[in-house]
């Protein structure tokens, strides 16, 4: 490893604001730390990222510092053997130049976790799907970001339900500098050109969910998924959502694909979310005629569905899972 100057560590400080701190292994890090230098630039590429130890060649901790949350969070799912520093053992972030982020970004990590758990019939009942392409669909417990998940969209022989890519097409100033797209998985700024041309009938689409998780920060910086669904048997509900068919690079490895991606609108939280997550929460479409609003009406009348849900609906139903998966009701 090469360790950096002072002068150069904070200069990559702001220029990679998301800092993960991974503390040494007992034994050191040894051949491994090759295989994340390899997949670093692979998957998130070189110049998009930088690498500090926090004392030289007998370092406790390794601070790897990278542009947005995607790409923090991404490198930590890929190598789940790796203990965060300090004690904590879920996500944490900690970055003195984190203001230099995307202002209201979606990328804030705003329900970047949900689940769904219930079967194809159910979800094909109450949003009225005509077709589906989905086949032998399983329970999703965990579903996050880039993964496949069921969406009910508008189609020429009805309502569809299919399998999408989670993550919309990201802005253009997002991808200053970047060799891949990650998407984006919830919209806030629908008033955006970028966000408005997906707003129409042909765009929009529901997506099935039995419970969604937003963290909460714990006490030493340690963040805890919190899951929320409206009662405690995880009944079916939708976000409401738009989907596109685009072609970029999603993954260096993979090249440019073309994909059917999604995501879900967000809105102010509720009073049961905002303690949580007071900045957002996803837009929930509670019954089937607001599920016929979402997906037939003009967009400045289906529009007024982006709002929160009212007060004491919604439950805390799990903490600190990285999946959920509702209760066997015979136990």
């Amino acid at each position: 490893m090469v360790r950096r100057s002072t002068p150069q560590k904070k200069l990559d400080e702001r220029a990679f604001p998301v800092r993960v701190r991974i503390a040494t292994p007992d034994n050191g890090f040894g051949v491994e730390l090759d295989a994340v230098y390899r997949w670093l630039s692979a998957e998130i590429g070189g110049g998009q990222y930088a690498v500090h130890s926090s004392s030289g060649i007998a370092c406790d901790a390794v601070g790897f510092h990278f542009r947005d949350l995607e790409c923090a969070t991404h490198f930590l799912r890929a190598f789940p053997g790796l203990k965060l520093a300090d004690g904590v053992d879920s996500i944490c972030f900690t970055s003195p130049a984190q203001s230099l982020l995307w202002e209201g970004s979606e990328l804030f990590g705003v329900c970047n976790l949900f689940s769904q758990t219930k079967g194809p019939a159910a979800i094909r009942e109450i949003a009225k799907a005509m077709t589906d392409s989905t086949g032998n669909q399983p329970p999703l417990p965990g579903i996050y970001p880039d993964k496949m998940a069921p969406v009910v969209r508008n189609s020429k022989e009805g309502r569809e339900l299919a399998m999408l890519r989670w993550g919309m097409p990201s802005p253009a100033f997002a991808l200053k500098n970047k060799k891949t797209d990650r998407g984006v998985t919830n919209v806030r700024n629908t008033k955006s050109p970028h966000w408005r041309r997906w707003l129409g009938v042909e765009n929009r689409c529901v997506v099935p969910f039995t419970s969604f998780a937003e963290n909460d920060q714990r006490p030493g910086g340690n963040k805890q998924p919190v899951w929320f669904a409206f009662d405690d048997t995880r009944p079916l509900a939708f976000f409401a959502g738009i989907w596109t068919r685009w072609t970029s690079v999603r993954k260096l490895k993979d090249g440019e694909t073309t994909d059917e991606l999604f995501a879900f609108l967000t809105t102010d939280p509720n009073d049961v979310v905002e303690p949580v997550h007071p900045k957002a929460m996803p837009v929930i479409l509670q019954t089937a005629e607001e599920i016929d609003a979402w997906l037939t009406l003009p967009t400045d009348e289906a529009m007024k569905l982006q709002k929160p849900l009212p007060h004491g609906v919604l439950k805390i139903v799990a903490e600190g899972a990285a999946y959920d998966e509702a209760p066997d009701p015979t136990l």
